[in-house]
């Protein structure tokens, strides 16, 4: 195919093509050094946060601030309560968010950050530990605070030595190794995870089960009885409208199901089927699921077996109970 690109077009191209990868590399060995320092002031600054009754409140200005928003999010969403608190508006209020059981994660590249610095020795006055991110071992704020973690990077990945790049990649990656680290500690998993995501892909997975979402009562196909005629199956097949009906014994007990696939391969060698008993065409012994079990594992049934788009749904007695389509975990947004 004919490149359209003109030669000194072409050329620009590759220039910023050339940059951009000299960008992702200076930022990528930024955090690669990160690792080579993480310590003892690491294992502190994690055990000050496991140990606190309070929470993490995390500040930080301008770039430094938009990193401590995420990483505030990122605790909080993993096991550790944390907010964001903005230096310039806590000298004017804000402040009282801060109780003495709180530590406070500052976050300041240059550790020389004005808003800060008028508000570290209220904070430390009011009883608060200080966690200190800075890229200046010798800065004020990070001799001020109980727990220093160096975030220093050799340069950024901004042509013009100005913009905060590789640094705020660098901060973020140690606050995201905190946070993982917290969240091994404290044994937070998956179904914790969807908890503090109720709204999320990961929460309906991990929080919507069967039972909740299951066709039952009036909505349930059944026939009851093996010796009922299969034209009254199929009746209750047409008004519940899911492709199958479940046979069930006096008690409830599931027998077995019937399903519009098993009728069309029926026709193919009956011409009638006035006569002929569900019992006797039923799919003994179907697939089924528990009330109780995760909606996803339903969708890993549908996926890994040939089941119609219709799963039955018993108790631990063998009663049926319910039924699922692959629509209803469509609706629900399981999948």
């Amino acid at each position: 195919m004919t490149n359209l690109l003109q030669p000194h077009e072409l050329s620009d191209a590759e220039r910023f093509l050339d940059l951009a990868r000299a960008v992702l590399d200076v930022e990528a060995e930024a955090v690669r050094a990160l690792r080579d320092r993480l310590g003892e002031a690491f294992l502190a600054a994690h055990r000050l946060i496991l140990e606190t009754k309070g929470r993490v409140v995390v500040t930080g200005m301008g770039k430094s601030g938009h990193i401590g928003n995420k990483i505030a999010s990122t605790l909080a969403s993993t096991g550790t309560p944390a907010f964001f608190m903005h230096p310039a508006e806590a000298s004017h209020g804000d402040l009282g968010m801060i109780t003495a059981a709180d530590v406070v994660l500052a976050i300041s590249y240059s550790g020389e950050s004005d808003e800060i610095g008028r508000i570290l020795p209220v904070i430390k006055r009011r009883g608060a530990k200080v966690i200190a991110i800075t890229g200046r071992p010798g800065s004020t704020l990070a001799r001020e605070a109980d727990v220093h973690l160096d975030a220093h990077v050799e340069k950024e990945a901004c042509p013009l030595e100005l913009a905060p790049t590789a640094s705020t990649t660098a901060t973020l990656a140690l606050g995201d190794a905190l946070a993982m680290a917290l969240l091994e500690a404290r044994g937070f998993g998956s179904e914790d995870f969807a908890q503090h995501h109720p709204g999320g892909t990961l929460g309906r997975k991990l929080l919507v089960h069967v039972a909740d979402i299951m066709r039952k009562g009036e909505q349930l196909p059944r026939s009851r009885a093996a010796d009922a005629l299969l034209p009254t199956a199929l009746d209750e097949m047409s008004r519940k409208g899911i492709g199958m009906t479940c046979v069930v014994d006096a008690e409830g007990g599931l027998l077995g199901i019937f399903t519009d696939g098993d009728l069309r391969r029926l026709l193919e060698h009956h011409d009638t089927i006035k006569g002929i008993k569900v019992g006797d065409v039923m799919r003994r012994n179907p697939t089924t699921i528990a009330p109780e079990r995760l909606a996803a594992e339903a969708a890993q049934i549908f996926e890994n077996r040939s089941l119609g788009g219709r799963l039955v749904v018993c108790d631990a007695g063998g009663k049926l109970v319910g039924a699922i389509t692959f629509h209803d975990l469509l609706a629900a947004g399981v999948v």
